[in-house]
């Protein structure tokens, strides 16, 4: 984070504007519309600025006790020495300044906004990007429309009552969640402000006797690319209390979560498992019984090999709510930045997914069925026993030179991707370094690769 996102109320605020052009005048509008008392000092003045009126005019150069006062500064003339001169007065004093086009010089710069008062939204490209940031506003105005200004006002009104009603933070969180989303807002954005005064009064006035219900949401996190959520993922981690999840949840997915939520690393390695199945379970039923919503966040999809059919079997024992949300498996999600199709017409008619790593600890899969030909096999987990894989496949009819791919860190900007064939791949992956996670192709839809690759990370390479 570059810079750090804050509000000003200037309103009746001193603020100082140097130069008085067409940019200078953007800026000065700016300012009023946030109730700002505004002194110009410019050796010349548009008739831009002069047009806006009710401002206090300085016709002369710029002079440093003329920040003195000033709670804000912003610079815009085209003359970079009197900016540098601003610049370093404001500085000295401690008042924060903006240089038009000149951020080396600038201790805040201006955000595209999306005014919807009482709701302002601030897009930032930290300066780097002003254009980039104007292109997300235009995206940003279509998504919000006018009425939700509205809306703020409407639960402006509410505010005390509802506190007091609600006492317990997150009870009020779910009930202002349930307003702003549902039939109510729909009253609000109508322009039916009677009725949605009276249905928020009911369902106060019901809210206000009944217990908070906790809910958990199953959530399948995908691969690790966080493009890849869906957008009932995202939402149900935007209002979720608790965020409990794996190893395998990447840091940017987790960014994803509502920014005060608890957090609690539940992950799984081989052999350190910082809280047995067992006690993931319980700890899900627990918080849910004490009314909270919990994202229970799982790398992949939540029901192949993520256990989670272990997880609501608990919650259903204790008759706890619950959703499911798919997300994508490993295998989808790998094999397809990976360039390697899991099935092709020439190569693959079915696919079968295994884990390297069973309940027992052993590696006791159907070698038989699984070195079958036509087929390609996906083995989650198989890293650390990928000599017995490739040795029981060959033992079982695959041809030594039959070929295999592992994908590491698959669909971020770390994956890598190894290519061999049974005989050599252990040794391969040894010298290549390869660490979990990792998925592991094996068949001929492998050779694919070299003409279908389409992810390039620019931080990696092919190992």
């Amino acid at each position: 984070m570059e810079y750090f996102p804050l509000f000003l109320n200037l309103k009746n605020q001193p603020c100082l504007v140097v130069g008085a052009g067409g940019v200078a005048a953007r800026k000065i509008e700016l300012l009023r519309k946030a109730g700002a008392r505004i002194t110009v000092v410019a050796v010349e003045i548009s008739a831009d600025v002069i047009g806006i009126g009710d401002l206090e005019l300085h016709h002369k150069p710029f002079a440093a006790a003329d920040v003195d006062g000033a709670r804000l500064v912003i610079s815009a003339t085209n003359d970079r020495a009197t900016n540098e001169v601003v610049a370093k007065a404001a500085n000295a004093r401690g008042i924060p300044v903006n240089v038009v086009d000149n951020p080396d010089l600038c201790s805040f710069i201006f955000p595209a906004i999306v005014d919807r008062s009482p709701l302002t939204i601030a897009i930032s490209s930290g300066g780097v990007s002003p254009v980039l940031a104007r292109l997300l506003r235009a995206k940003v105005e279509t998504a919000i429309p006018a009425a939700y200004g509205r809306l703020a006002t409407f639960a402006e009104r509410f505010r005390q009552t509802v506190k007091q009603h609600l006492p317990d933070t997150n009870r009020r969180r779910m009930f202002w969640e349930s307003v702003l989303q549902g039939p109510i807002a729909e009253l609000v954005f109508a322009d039916r402000i009677d009725e949605a005064e009276s249905r928020l009064n009911e369902s106060l006035a019901a809210d206000s006797t009944q217990s908070p219900r906790g809910e958990v949401y199953l959530i399948g996190a995908g691969p690790g690319d966080p493009d890849l959520l869906t957008f009932r993922a995202l939402r149900l981690m935007q209002q979720a209390d608790v965020v409990v999840y794996d190893r395998l949840v990447s840091a940017e997915i987790l960014e994803m979560a509502r920014r005060d939520a608890d957090k609690i690393y539940v992950g799984k390695q081989r052999n350190n498992h910082s809280l047995p199945q067992e006690d993931i379970n319980a700890l899900l039923a627990q918080l849910a019984l004490q009314g909270k919503r919990v994202a229970r966040l799982k790398g992949g999809d939540p029901f192949i090999f993520g256990r989670g059919g272990e997880e609501i079997e608990t919650l259903m024992q204790q008759g706890i709510q619950f959703q499911v949300v798919p997300g994508i498996t490993a295998a989808a999600g790998c094999a397809s930045y990976a360039g390697i199709p899991l099935t092709h017409r020439d190569h693959a008619q079915s696919c079968t997914f295994v884990t390297g790593h069973l309940k027992d600890g052993n590696i006791n899969l159907n070698w038989r069925q699984l070195a079958t030909p036509n087929q390609t096999i996906v083995i989650y987990m198989g890293l650390v026993g990928l000599d017995v894989i490739c040795r029981s496949l060959i033992e079982h009819g695959c041809p030594p030179d039959h070929p295999i791919a592992i994908v590491q860190q698959g669909t971020t900007r770390h994956q890598r991707v190894l290519t061999g064939t049974l005989s050599n791949m252990p040794a391969r992956v040894e010298a290549a370094e390869f660490k979990a996670p990792t998925l592991i192709i094996v068949g001929s839809v492998v050779t694919l690769r070299e003409k279908l690759q389409w992810f390039h990370p620019a931080a990696t390479r092919d190992a």
